[in-house]
């Protein structure tokens, strides 16, 4: 299938310039476009158009995950995918948006909305491509490098699992059971060779468990945390180790209450790999490897 990354993210937010501020100058995005009710962002790492979209709503959440994919044609061949599965679809015009092309869009047996896209404006990353410094003169904030994945809730994982991986030709890196193996509580799907594209784990259905920004080093996830201290950005866990990615984290949230991490390293799966299985009693180890703990707000906590 021709699904190359996930692309773009839409939430919803109550307070616009609020949200502005909190993505642009705490996460260190950059501001591309803005229309009536919506403020379109990128990472400075970042080839296409905008990768985030802000959407003033009276409700946080996810507006859309959408996914770029690598032929025009393909928008087609997803759509028919997408239809043999029991999914209705409707196309989105060129323009809808700034800077977007023609978009497939569905909706999941989740309630989660999923959007996917060729065409989008180029307009480069910001150290540019040719002889490029390793970072840019304007980086600020925590200097996000790019949108990484979305983690999502839902009541059947399972189900939410096998559309990505029978439809999308999504592989499943990790997971998470019970302990008698009868029911996924978590489901981690890559397309890329990054340790997750998006994943799910159970709860309510259409809801938000967070958005993660990439960045470069452990070092950087420290910084990111002395910027959450610095502007009192409510905050969820301090610097970290997941043991499930392996990947080196920080949580916190935006003014709307919409879950935010930052992410560093982690696996590098390939297609042949094995899932790799955590049972539900290792939880607290698997997502919180320093601390061994559950935090209560972590399952609570959603948009």
């Amino acid at each position: 299938m021709g699904v190359l990354r996930n692309g773009k993210v839409g939430i919803r937010v109550m307070d616009l310039d609020a949200a502005l501020t909190h993505y642009r100058d705490y996460v260190g995005l950059y501001e591309v476009a803005r229309e009536p009710g919506r403020v379109y962002l990128k990472a400075w790492d970042e080839y296409d158009h905008h990768s985030l979209i802000l959407k003033e709503s009276d409700r946080a959440g996810m507006d859309h995950v959408g996914f770029k994919v690598r032929f025009a044609s393909d928008l087609d061949d997803i759509e028919k995918r997408c239809q043999a599965f029991g999914l209705e679809t409707h196309k989105v015009a060129a323009g809808t948006r700034i800077g977007e092309g023609e978009t497939l869009c569905s909706v999941l047996s989740s309630g989660h909305r999923i959007e996917f896209y060729h065409d989008m404006e180029r307009t480069g990353i910001k150290v540019g491509s040719k002889n490029p410094q390793p970072w840019p003169d304007d980086i600020h904030g925590m200097g996000a490098n790019r949108y990484d994945h979305v983690l999502l809730t839902c009541d059947d994982v399972a189900e939410a699992t096998r559309f990505f991986v029978e439809v999308l030709d999504f592989h499943q890196s990790e997971r998470m059971i019970t302990p008698d193996g009868k029911e996924t509580l978590a489901s981690f799907l890559h397309i890329t060779n990054k340790a997750h594209d998006i994943a799910f784990i159970k709860g309510p259905d259409a809801k938000l468990h967070h958005l993660a920004f990439a960045l470069s080093s452990w070092d950087e996830v420290l910084r990111a945390a002395d910027i959450q201290s610095r502007y009192d950005i409510p905050t969820e866990l301090t610097p970290s180790r997941h043991g499930l990615t392996r990947g080196l984290t920080t949580y916190f949230f935006d003014p709307s209450g919409n879950r935010n991490e930052t992410y560093c390293g982690g696996t590098f799966p390939y297609f042949d790999d094995e899932v790799v299985t955590w049972t539900a009693d290792q939880a607290p180890k698997a997502i919180f490897y320093h601390g061994r703990e559950m935090i209560s707000s972590f399952a609570e906590a959603v948009t």
